[in-house]
């Protein structure tokens, strides 16, 4: 039908200007046909972000599994064997080498009760200036020998001289800053301030904690030496 017209046209000018008009209105149908229309566009966006939240919104339906950091504590905690002895009692902290574990039981009483006899009282702040003694002290690795005043460490006398000298707690709760005296029981020798780790036979042997040891005579040490 509209090739039929075509040709009609092209016979008949006056058909033909008539066509020319029917040309244009076509050409402007044409070009609205291709044109986008902007509410079926908002429309399908609108559906496309319900149908995301709805698929976000309903979950994936994963579950975390059960915190068993918990159990897994307790059960080694039960595997460790309990002591008799306060916290804490690892007898080499940081550095100065390794040292054996200190048994729980009988050994731990009597420690506690060496402790009571060799040091109950002894506070080194309470020696009054004009009570303060001097000892030679010999320190046999570092080659030297140095006064230390009853009032003071034989670690911080020989931290004083600028040596390094192995330590880790400072109170007398590890072997770490252990030395031994030369001379015999340590006992015979310098005053703890605290001891925590040595047993009698330790200081029998002249073992001693620098950290917290007070002179009470001159003695020669090995520092750096654990029972």
């Amino acid at each position: 039908m509209f090739l039929r017209k075509r040709f009609a046209l092209c016979a008949n000018p006056q058909a033909k200007k008539m066509g020319g008009q029917n040309n244009s209105i076509i050409s402007q149908c044409s070009k609205a046909s291709r044109m986008v229309d902007p509410v079926s566009v908002a429309a399908g966006a609108v559906l496309t972000l319900t149908v995301v939240a709805l698929h976000y919104t309903s979950g994936t339906g994963w579950e975390p599994n059960d915190d068993i950091s918990q159990d897994v504590i307790e059960q080694r905690a039960a595997t460790v064997p309990e002591t008799d002895f306060a916290e804490p009692y690892n007898r080499s902290i940081g550095g100065g080498g390794g040292a054996a574990a200190i048994p729980a039981g009988e050994g731990g009483a009597e420690l506690e009760e060496s402790e009571e006899e060799e040091d109950e009282g002894f506070d080194p702040d309470t020696i009054a200036d004009d009570e303060v003694e001097y000892y030679e002290i010999e320190y046999a690795k570092e080659g030297e020998t140095i006064e230390v005043a009853n009032n003071e460490t034989v670690l911080d006398a020989g931290e004083d001289e600028g040596w390094d000298l192995p330590y880790a707690c400072r109170q007398g709760q590890c072997v770490s800053c252990a030395g031994q005296i030369q001379d015999g029981n340590a006992l015979d020798h310098v005053r703890h301030s605290n001891n925590e780790a040595l047993f009698d036979d330790d200081l029998e042997d002249g073992y001693c904690l620098t950290c917290v040891a007070y002179p009470t005579a001159e003695f020669t040490i090995e520092t750096g030496e654990q029972p």
